[in-house]
């Protein structure tokens, strides 16, 4: 009979769990400061489709801190500078970024993939940094009521990861956070997402759009050769839409965005939509002893504004530039050095989730609700018809509420 071999142990000082923006960003800031750490990916790539793709200018703002931004930028990009509606057939422009106090007036959007490999070469770069990727910690190690370090897995067999700090980076599904028994607060969210890809042409609009009609909503954002549309659909209708057909869904695009005209055709089957379930939620506590969680693992976002990946980023600055130091240091990461993190962080993010859940409640659940035709609603015009409330908007997209920077 054979034994089983006992799982090769790894020692490191922070161990991150999640390739993500918030994870590779703080993996990238804790080795540039000279300190060990260990990045856990249970995919063997980033190569995956219809994730957040928008780098605010908040985020570009970090790249300008780090000495990257014009590296950063020289990769195949697209920029808006405003975001408009089309509501009832009538274009609303709602925001405008160039008059921001930040290095670059503009959203970016590429790629995560790209964006998330160009941190992860630059961190190859720090002799303290390593990226494991295939590897899926799958539970904590816990020794005198903390935790010490991960299970994993991984192509090779089983591995145990030791750590004097475990971050939990790994997404709104967080397994960490699950088993760590952390208490979730869920905000809740009326609507689910469909993301496609329609083939753009030069005679299109350029700047990002949403357009709003009875029951429906379609974001469509410049990717340069292709649109990536979110079609909004409420919450849990999913199959109903299917039942209808792919014929009748394709009608319903070309009605929101009459001049992509035949290119919906291209949607050719379901499997070419990809279904994101929304949700809304924050951790009431985002750490206990030897663990803490950061990213859409301490609060998922509406995907409204696209500012998910800026928290997140936002996070990963916070974190190291409270914790780096003590980690440099060798010193203990107690419970109150945990707890500062949320007690910078958690602000901007009760702020954020409200707006977006206000949103939620007095414009996309109604739209979605709605047979009537919509027009926009007075709020709405006001912060079209000034160009001075449009700075409002942008700066809350753009930038948000505590904006972090690279220390």
């Amino acid at each position: 009979m054979n034994t089983p071999h006992p799982p090769e142990t790894l020692h490191t000082r922070c161990c991150i769990v999640g390739g993500g923006p918030a994870g590779m960003m703080l993996g990238f800031l804790l080795a540039r400061q000279g300190i060990d750490v260990m990045v856990l990916e249970k995919h063997a790539d980033f190569l995956r489709d219809f994730r957040g793709d928008t780098i605010h200018p908040s985020t570009l703002e970090v790249m300008y801190e780090l000495g990257l931004l014009q590296e950063f930028l020289a990769r195949p990009h697209q920029e808006t500078q405003t975001v408009s509606l089309v509501i009832g057939g009538e274009t609303l422009k709602m925001g405008d970024f160039s008059h921001l106090p930040t290095q670059c007036k503009f959203i970016a959007f590429m790629p995560q993939w790209d964006f998330l490999d160009f941190l992860a070469d630059h961190a190859r770069a720090y002799p303290h940094f390593q990226l494991r990727t295939l590897a899926e910690a799958t539970d904590l190690i816990e020794e005198q009521d903390k935790v010490v370090g991960v299970r994993v897995t991984t192509a090779d067999g089983p591995l145990d990861v030791r750590a004097d700090l475990v971050v939990a980076a790994d997404g709104r599904r967080s397994a960490l956070r699950e088993k760590a028994g952390l208490e979730v607060l869920d905000l809740g969210a009326p609507m689910d997402v469909l993301w496609m890809r329609v083939s753009k042409l030069p005679g299109d609009p350029s700047q990002l759009l949403g357009r709003i009609e009875a029951g429906q909503m379609l974001v469509m954002i410049d990717r340069g050769e292709y649109w990536q549309c979110a079609y909004l659909i409420p919450k849990g209708t999913v199959e109903q839409l299917r039942q209808e057909g792919l014929a009748a869904f394709r009608a319903k695009l070309a009605g929101l965005a009459p001049f992509l005209g035949s290119r919906v055709e291209e949607l050719q089957s379901w499997d070419e939509i990809k279904l994101l379930t929304v949700a809304v939620d924050r951790l009431k506590q985002w750490s206990k002893p030897g663990l803490l969680c950061i990213g859409d693992a301490a609060h998922a976002m509406s995907p409204a504004g696209g500012v998910g990946i800026n928290l997140a980023i936002q996070d990963a600055v916070a974190t190291a530039n409270i914790l780096g130091p003590l980690l440099k240091q060798g010193e203990p990461i107690g419970p109150e050095s945990l707890a500062l993190v949320q007690k910078r962080r958690e602000w901007p993010t009760r702020m954020t989730q409200g707006f977006q859940v206000l949103l939620q409640n007095r414009l996309i659940d109604p739209v979605l609700k709605s047979r009537k035709p919509v027009s926009a609603p007075w709020i709405v015009r006001l912060l079209a018809h000034w160009p001075l409330f449009r700075r409002l908007p942008a700066r809350l997209i753009g930038i948000g509420f505590r904006p972090e920077h690279v220390r």
